[in-house]
């Protein structure tokens, strides 16, 4: 069993940490990114997430308005690695609140004690709950925190434990603002012997946003520095956004000392209340394309 059970955790980390940082940490379903928008921009969330996916990156944009919304977001990533995503963006009590789901499921995984024909297969199944609030400090200053429940699942075994995301925003001017996000600070229950260590990260970002009146056209620019605590290597997340007239939206984003990721791409349509972004996300060494598709409504 011990055998079996090494196997499968190698097959199903390894296709997912091979184009994330290598280290010491699991739950790798964490690092993928959350929002199609976000994923075109590099990943840059603590940045561009302006929306309920802010739950996922930092809570303290959740402060920005009123607005309520709910968000879906479907993502086809590389070795069968397939993500559903709920967030959804509120007001209780007087607070800006957010909540958000992220299921991440890996199927067909083969179970082999030897060469030839597996013995079976199996499923992997990871969950992250979360629930936050975004807060206003001064007119400048906003702050928020999530508290979040982790679950996986692989084989006959399964682990739970909790983590809490912390973040601020600085707001320099109409134009300028400064970003921080510390998340996934926590730990799990044992996976059979042994308890997975999160992939806590801290980032820092800034963002400019201009407008060009004569031409009906918004640009969103964003520059984010990303560590991983369990990695010596620090990544670059940078993007850049057109809207025309409120309906169309260009993206291009770039992600630095990953093995197999840079390049980031995407688009989005706005219709009233409704918005549908794509992104593409190639990936080197043969690993494929990764899609993701996000639809979002305003309440």
């Amino acid at each position: 069993m011990k055998k079996l059970l090494f196997i499968s955790v190698f097959l199903l980390t390894t296709p997912v940490l091979f184009a994330q940082s290598a280290g010491g940490s699991g739950l790798s379903f964490l690092k993928i990114g959350s929002g199609a928008r976000n994923i075109a921009l590099g990943d840059n969330g603590t940045v561009f997430a302006n929306d309920a996916t802010a739950i996922f990156y930092s809570p303290a944009n959740l402060s920005r308005n009123d607005n309520s919304e709910i968000s879906f977001t479907h993502n086809e990533w590389i070795q069968g690695v397939r993500t559903e995503m709920l967030a959804a963006k509120f007001s209780l009590f007087g607070m800006k609140m957010g909540f958000g789901v992220n299921s991440t499921r890996i199927g067909e995984i083969e179970v082999r004690e030897r060469p030839g024909d597996a013995l079976s297969t199996f499923t992997a199944d990871f969950i992250a709950i979360s629930l936050g609030t975004g807060f206003k400090i001064s007119e400048k200053v906003s702050a928020g925190v999530v508290l979040k429940y982790l679950y996986e699942g692989m084989f006959y075994e399964d682990a739970a434990g909790y983590a809490v995301d912390l973040s601020g925003r600085y707001t320099v001017n109409d134009a300028l603002f400064l970003t921080a996000a510390i998340r996934n600070l926590g730990a799990m229950n044992e996976l059979k012997t042994i308890a997975t260590k999160l992939p806590t990260d801290f980032r820092v970002g800034a963002g400019y946003n201009f407008a060009m009146p004569q031409n009906k056209l918004n640009f969103s620019t964003g520059l984010e520095v990303q560590k991983f605590l369990s990695t010596d290597d620090i990544h670059i997340n940078a993007g850049v956004e057109a809207v025309y007239d409120g309906l169309l939206a260009v993206r291009l984003g770039y992600q630095s000392l990953y093995e197999a990721k840079g390049l980031t791409t995407g688009i989005g349509i706005y219709w009233n209340s409704l918005a549908f972004d794509y992104a593409l996300t190639p990936f080197g060494q043969d690993l494929g394309l990764g899609h993701t598709f996000s639809v979002k409504l305003g309440l």
